[in-house]
């Protein structure tokens, strides 16, 4: 393909509120080069997430549009002299990294060894909703809290999931449940349906006192406990639930200190996880496209399935991206906001 030619991105100068008419904008820039070990994807779909939104408010005002947008799916249509894992015409996705332009934009390059052919049996729609929340799920259950990546291969074993309900909850309920371990997860009533349908053997109700809930399931205590969003407000009852060598982990940051100096005496470790670590400290990054080729397996075996809650499917441009953020940012979403189509923002002039 021409890489002369231009191709149509959706970005921002800064980071403005959503209901802003710039808050994203239709442009153009120039279609980029593989540089040796890339891949230029022709992007069939985006989702938009908590992190999307996150690095958009905190933009600080720039010169040129940039690109944001980190789960993608697409065709390859070009790759560098020194890639093996692709060919053209390959279906792959991927999660991308905070060091390059995103998937908001018609053609994108990626390093392959963050990315692995898409499921088979998935539209792009469907593949698209997976790899950032699957990565962090998987990095959580499997790097951090140490159990194994195999089919009932933890069985006896308990985790609790506060926020079951959202997209990387969708996912770990998934996984923890594919390998055996009893699933305990919060969220809404209206949602304890689908979380059984996703390996959720216990819903709990997040409006309800937790310790209760938990103890009415005949359990008392839990041996790991992933804690999908702030987890200041849960930290002393999680605290008291753990077992001893217990895991908390938690993938969202804090705006205040956290004292887990209770954790001690039972020996518990406190887990971050933080998908982009690999890409932004170039750590092992192979790891995540071999992780995304499990999830891929494991999706076209009917062992996990995506969990898409909306979808925007006539365009990937400024005006759909502006109402996918906006659902993101209004909350309480079950399972994760996609934008699919053809790139068609305003033609240029």
């Amino acid at each position: 393909m021409d890489e002369n030619k231009r191709m149509k991105v959706v970005g921002f100068f800064e980071g403005l509120p959503i209901e802003n008419e710039a808050s994203f904008i239709d442009g153009y820039k120039q279609i980029p080069i593989p540089g040796p070990q890339d891949i230029l994807v022709k992007v069939k779909a985006v989702s938009v997430n908590p992190v999307d939104t996150k690095v958009r408010q905190t933009t600080r005002k720039q010169n040129q549009l940039n690109i944001l947008g980190f789960d993608g799916v697409g065709e390859v249509v070009s790759v560098g002299k020194n890639v093996k894992k692709f060919t053209i015409g390959d279906r792959i996705f991927y999660a991308g990294t905070t060091k390059r332009a995103g998937s908001n934009q018609e053609f994108q390059l990626v390093n392959e060894e963050i990315a692995a052919l898409a499921p088979s049996n998935l539209s792009d729609e469907e593949a698209v909703s997976l790899p950032l929340t699957a990565l962090t799920a998987y990095e959580l259950l499997f790097e951090k809290f140490g159990l194994i990546p195999k089919e009932n291969a933890n069985q006896g074993k308990t985790i609790l999931v506060i926020n079951g309900a959202g997209g990387v909850g969708s996912i770990l309920n998934q996984l923890a449940h594919w390998t055996g371990m009893t699933v305990f997860a919060t969220a809404s009533q209206a949602n304890f349906d689908w979380l059984k349908t996703i390996g959720v053997d216990h819903p709990l109700d997040y409006h309800h006192d937790l310790k209760h809930d938990l103890a009415k399931t005949g359990t008392h205590t839990v041996d790991y406990a992933a804690v999908l969003f702030n987890i200041m407000p849960y930290f002393d009852t999680v605290a008291d639930l753990i077992n001893p060598f217990g895991h908390i982990g938690t993938i969202v940051g804090l705006d205040e200190k956290l004292d887990i100096s209770y954790l001690k005496n039972k020996s518990v470790s406190f887990d971050w996880e933080y998908m982009f670590a690999k890409t932004d400290f170039d750590y092992r990054i192979e790891t995540q496209g071999e992780a995304l080729a499990v999830i891929s397996h494991l999706a076209e075996t009917g062992k996990i399935v995506a969990t898409v809650g909306k979808t925007y499917s006539n365009g990937i441009n400024a005006a759909n991206l502006k109402k996918a953020t906006a659902d993101v940012e209004a909350g309480h979403m079950r399972g994760k906001v996609v934008v699919s189509g053809p790139f068609n923002g305003v033609p240029e002039r």
